[in-house]
């Protein structure tokens, strides 16, 4: 199988690597990341303009793009900058809904980065939101729990229990500001932030209704297998950062009259690390090429690619702070940021140990 990029989507990469590296800073990141929001707006549109959001897109569906590599080289590069903004969230789980909803209106706003939709999925969790027909429409209430960057966003795309159990679900397109609408915004502790959205009986009219009614199960699962693919790519950028900062750092830290990377404790540990980490990569090559699979496929390739993440990522974070020492947790120095997203992408979705699980489901279906 070739793995080489398309000329288009190297293209693609390249672009974004460049006004990462020229304009994608640390200490700016962090700043924005500390906010209510969570990003940069002019980050955000930048992005928008390069083109990278129509990369995760068909051309039917308005984009250039829309292939699981596509969206993974996407990804990769994101996590090589530690980009904080909201491409998954916002883009990617948001514009896929959309798409799968028929609301290629919408989906075009996405696209150019005119509107800002966030998916609240409230239907399968403890914090449930309830949705009653009445009259004039709906009422919802309830509560959907950590929302990530809904702070700021124009639309709120909530999946709400409307029927007799859980699986009958149906997508709401939510004004953030309305009338019994309470939002309590938290700080992630990997940078950007969360939200816990309140619904005390909020009225909304039919046309709120996002696609047909009871549907919004299905549309859920396909969403969060893109989303799943793209999280893990990113934690492979991530770790290829993390390679490179260390590797470095080795090469040029002394101690004892010589570079450290001289000691054969030191390469041996190195030399782990760097199998680990192509390991991740073939677990993401494999779920980007099963993303077109069946529904068992599919989820097994992506369970077996988070669960790879999780645990490949704890060693690559620990062993990186082990071999920097205590410079590698120091606020201004890059490594102790990339170290926390990786850790925390593996409780990001379902952990290393949900997904162990899960992939033995499959085999018992």
């Amino acid at each position: 199988m070739d793995f080489t990029h398309t000329e288009e989507r190297q293209m693609v990469v390249d672009t974004l690597a460049r006004y990462i590296q020229n304009e994608y800073n640390l200490s700016d990141r962090n700043d924005a990341a500390a906010s209510t929001q969570g990003f940069r707006d002019a980050h955000w549109n930048n992005l928008a303009e390069l083109g990278m959001f129509g990369a995760f897109f068909t051309e039917e569906q308005g984009g250039f793009g829309g292939s699981a590599f596509d969206v993974a080289a996407v990804f990769q590069e994101l996590g090589r900058g530690l980009v904080v903004e909201p491409l998954l969230d916002c883009v990617l789980r948001s514009g896929h809904v959309l798409a799968a909803a028929g609301d290629f209106e919408r989906l075009a706003k996405v696209i150019t980065g005119a509107s800002r939709y966030v998916v609240a999925q409230a239907h399968t969790t403890s914090d449930r939101v309830t949705a009653k027909q009445s009259e004039a429409g709906w009422i919802l209430n309830g509560t959907a729990p950590m929302v990530k960057f809904a702070a700021g966003a124009d639309t709120i795309i909530l999946s709400a229990q409307s029927g007799a159990d859980a699986a009958q679900a149906s997508f709401f397109l939510i004004d953030p500001t309305a009338n019994g609408v309470a939002i309590t915004h938290h700080d992630t502790f990997d940078g950007g932030s969360a939200s816990d959205i309140h619904f005390a009986d909020l009225a909304i009219s039919s046309d709120a209704l996002l696609g047909s009614a009871h549907h919004a199960d299905t549309i859920v699962r396909t969403a969060e297998n893109w989303a799943c693919l793209a999280i893990c790519a990113e934690a492979l950028g991530i770790m290829e950062a993390i390679k490179e900062t260390t590797l470095d750092y080795l090469r040029t830290r002394t101690q004892f009259g010589t570079v450290i990377g001289r000691f054969q404790a030191l390469q041996h540990r190195m030399a782990q690390v760097l199998l680990e980490i192509e390991q991740a990569r073939s677990a993401v090559i494999n779920a980007a090429a099963a993303m077109n699979k069946s529904e068992t496929d599919c989820g097994k390739a992506l369970s077996a690619a988070k669960y790879s993440i999780g645990r490949i990522g704890t060693l690559v974070a620990e062993e990186a702070i082990q071999l920097h020492g205590g410079i590698g947790m120091t606020w201004e120095y890059e490594m102790g940021h990339f170290a926390k997203r990786l850790v925390m992408i593996d409780h990001e979705m379902g952990n290393a140990d949900h997904h162990l699980a899960r992939y033995m489901q499959f085999d018992l279906v």
